[in-house]
């Protein structure tokens, strides 16, 4: 699966609703006890809103409204993450974002 694009790393899936973002990264590393190459995702949870300025920003401080619609992303994710290992075989070049109504 490609995740760089002129140097920057991609992300696999993303899953939002409203504000709410969980974002899932492919990355690469060592296994501590053998020392091979393995692959592991990680998950990254955003909460995107507009600054006085009026400019977006991004932080990963979630108000008590926010916690529904996180646990909805993140399910999403874990459902993806889940049957995404039950069938490796379909991977996608292509970086998807889902919006969760």
């Amino acid at each position: 699966m490609e995740t760089q694009d002129a140097g920057k790393q991609m992300p696999e899936k993303k899953f939002s609703t409203g504000a709410i973002s969980a974002t899932i990264w492919k990355n690469n590393g060592k296994s501590k006890k053998t020392g091979e190459p393995v692959e592991f995702r990680t998950i990254q949870i955003d909460r995107r809103y507009t600054d006085k300025e009026g400019n977006w920003q991004t932080t990963n401080s979630l108000r008590l409204n926010d916690l529904p619609k996180a646990s909805l992303v993140l399910q999403k994710a874990y459902e993806y993450l889940v049957l995404k290992g039950q069938d490796s075989a379909s991977e996608k070049v292509e970086i998807e974002e889902e919006i969760v109504m």
